[in-house]
C-alpha cells in the first residue's frame, strides 16, 4: 500500500511518522522539547517560533490522532495529488494547514478560548477532503461510525455543520474546530482560484465538471 502512494502523500506521511516517533522518544526521557519547539503556540506566546505555523502540521497528540489523519490523507490525498500534480498538491496542503492555524488563533484572539498549543494535520487534511469533494462531488463516502453513506459534497457539508456547531458551543474540548474550518475554507478558496484561472488540473485532457 505504501509503495502505491503518490510521492508527496508518501513523504508527508513519512515526515509525520518520524516526528511522532521522535516526540514519543523525547517524552519517554521526560523531555517535551519536540512539543515546545514544533507545536503551534499563539503568536503572542514567548514559546512561539516562526516555523511553527508549518511544523505543527507534522505533530500529533496520540496514536489515534496520527492514525486517522494519515489514513484519511492516504485515501483522499493520493487522488487529489494525481489530479492536480505533485507541486500543486504540496502547495495546497501547506496553504490549507496555514489557513487552519490562522482561523484558529484569529478566533481565539477575538473571542477568547484556550491558548494551548495546537498540533495535528487535521486542518490540512480537511482541506484535502474539500478538494476531493469539489472534484468528485457525487462520489459516495461512508463513515466508519455511524455507518452513513452520503455523497462527497454532502459529507463535507455535514462536517462543516458539525465543526461550526461544536466550535461555537464549545463542546468537545481539546479539538481545534475552527482550525478544521480554516483548513476547509483555505482549501476551498485555493481550488476555486486555480479553477477560475484554468490551471487546476495537472493534465490538459482533464476538464472541470
Amino acid at each position: 500500500m505504501f509503495r502505491n502512494m503518490t510521492p508527496v502523500v508518501k513523504n508527508l506521511i513519512t515526515i509525520n511518522i518520524v516526528m511522532f516517533v521522535a516526540t514519543l522518544l523525547a517524552q519517554s526521557r521526560g523531555s517535551y522539547i519536540m512539543d515546545r519547539l514544533f507545536a503551534m503556540y499563539s503568536p503572542g506566546s514567548p514559546y512561539f517560533r516562526f516555523w511553527q505555523p508549518v511544523t505543527y502540521m507534522f505533530m500529533h497528540g496520540g496514536w489515534a490522532h496520527i492514525f486517522f489523519n494519515m489514513y484519511t490523507l492516504s485515501v483522499f490525498g493520493c487522488v487529489v495529488e494525481r489530479m492536480i500534480g505533485e507541486k500543486k498538491f504540496l502547495i495546497f496542503y501547506l496553504v490549507s494547514g496555514l489557513g487552519a492555524a490562522a482561523l484558529h488563533f484569529g478566533v481565539t484572539a477575538l473571542f477568547g478560548g484556550s491558548m494551548a498549543p495546537m498540533v495535528g494535520a487535521s486542518g490540512a487534511i480537511y482541506g484535502v477532503l474539500v478538494a476531493y469533494a469539489m472534484m468528485f462531488p457525487d462520489s459516495r463516502m461512508t463513515l466508519i461510525f455511524p455507518p452513513v453513506t452520503l455523497s462527497a459534497k454532502g459529507m463535507v457539508l455535514v462536517f462543516v455543520g458539525i465543526e461550526m456547531l461544536t466550535g461555537i458551543t464549545g463542546t468537545m474540548e481539546g479539538i481545534a474546530h475552527f482550525a478544521h474550518l480554516g483548513g476547509m475554507l483555505a482549501g476551498f478558496l485555493l481550488i476555486l482560484f486555480w479553477k477560475r484561472r484554468g490551471t487546476l488540473f495537472d493534465r490538459e485532457n482533464i476538464t472541470w465538471r
